[in-house]
């Protein structure tokens, strides 16, 4: 399985992570939120292996324009379509691999990747 970054592309994080992926010459493919939304296979899969507290971006401005109610109920998942509806919930970047996905960028968790 190749590779997927998800993210958008002005994020500076997801700057980071593709300027860390290429000059390493990893290969991935991008996948921009806004012009190919996640599905719901997609995120159900992420949710198998990590809680909604690692997806989550609760410094997004996205986050704070839901009321509580809202976040309260994307905390405990019960409202997962609202993460495609507003992409910039999702921590970014995400980095899938065929064994893990990453949320976020950090230099050492990538180097592992090598």
């Amino acid at each position: 399985m190749k590779m997927i970054l998800y993210g958008i592309p002005n994020c500076d994080t997801v700057r980071k992570a593709r300027k860390f992926l290429e000059s390493h010459q990893i290969d991935f493919q991008f996948q921009d939120f806004r012009k190919r939304p996640l599905t719901i296979d997609t995120l159900q899969a992420w949710l198998k292996h990590h809680p909604m507290s690692v997806i989550v971006n609760k410094r997004s401005t996205a986050w704070k324009q839901l009321d509580e109610p809202q976040q309260t109920a994307l905390m405990n998942s019960q409202q997962p379509a609202l993460l495609i509806e507003n992409p910039t919930l999702i921590k970014r970047p995400v980095l899938q691999t065929a064994q893990q996905v990453l949320f976020g960028f950090n230099t050492k968790e990538y180097e592992k990747l090598l």
